[in-house]
Parts: C-alpha cells; sequence; structure tokens
C-alpha cells in the first residue's frame, strides 16, 4: 500500500497550488481519503475529507472556501486544490486513506498515509 503525494512548492500569498496523491495497492474505491497537513513545531492538522463515493465532502474552518478536496477513482487520485493561498498555510501535507463507505468527516483514524509535500508560502 502507497500514497505518493506530489505538487507542492514555492507560491506567493494569494496563489493556488493543487495537491495529487496518487495510491497504489488498493482499490480507492472503498476508501474515504483525507489531507492534513503540519507546520514546523506545530500538531498535525485536518483540512478535508472525502467520502468513498465523492458524494460527500467536510473541511477544516481554516480552509473552507479555499480549499476543495476531490478524487478520480479511475485514475486512483485524490487531488487538494489551494486557493487564495496565505503564508500561514505553509507546511508539508499529507494525504491519507481508510476503508470505509460512511460519510466525510474531520474526526475519520486513518489507516494509510502519504510521505508529505511541502508548501511554502511567500508574503
Amino acid at each position: 500500500v502507497q500514497l505518493q503525494a506530489s505538487g507542492g512548492g514555492l507560491v506567493q500569498s494569494g496563489g493556488s497550488l493543487r495537491l495529487s496523491c496518487e495510491v497504489s495497492g488498493f482499490t480507492l474505491d472503498y476508501y474515504a481519503v483525507g489531507w492534513f497537513r503540519q507546520a514546523p513545531k506545530k500538531e498535525r492538522e485536518f483540512l478535508a475529507s472525502i467520502s468513498a463515493n465523492g458524494a460527500t465532502t467536510a473541511y477544516a474552518d481554516s480552509v473552507k472556501g479555499r480549499f476543495t478536496i476531490s478524487r478520480n477513482n479511475g485514475k486512483g487520485t485524490l487531488y487538494l486544490q489551494m486557493n487564495s493561498l496565505k503564508p500561514e498555510d505553509s507546511a508539508v501535507y499529507y494525504c491519507s486513506a481508510l476503508q470505509t463507505g460512511a460519510a466525510a468527516s474531520p474526526f475519520f483514524h486513518y489507516d494509510y498515509w502519504g510521505q508529505g509535500t511541502l508548501v511554502t508560502v511567500s508574503s
């Protein structure tokens, strides 16, 4: 089982980035997926989740209206579109997966994690 996050980089404040997370070793169709981030000296923070069938999503208040989670089960890939980026969005971003058919939730305890991709937003 592997999750490979990509798409991070350096962007100016107000800019956009799209993160991708490609999964292998399991069928994404049966998994809820989520995005988290962790900044230096801070705890890991939930950002967004999407249910296995894509019907429901959940977002942290800090990114609601700016970030959008989506998925393409056929490609085994999930995405995080990030708009209106701020310097405080700088962190390592992680994707995650949990085998469940439940509605999206910020309270899932994920089984699988990607290795992280670094996002830096300059002011």
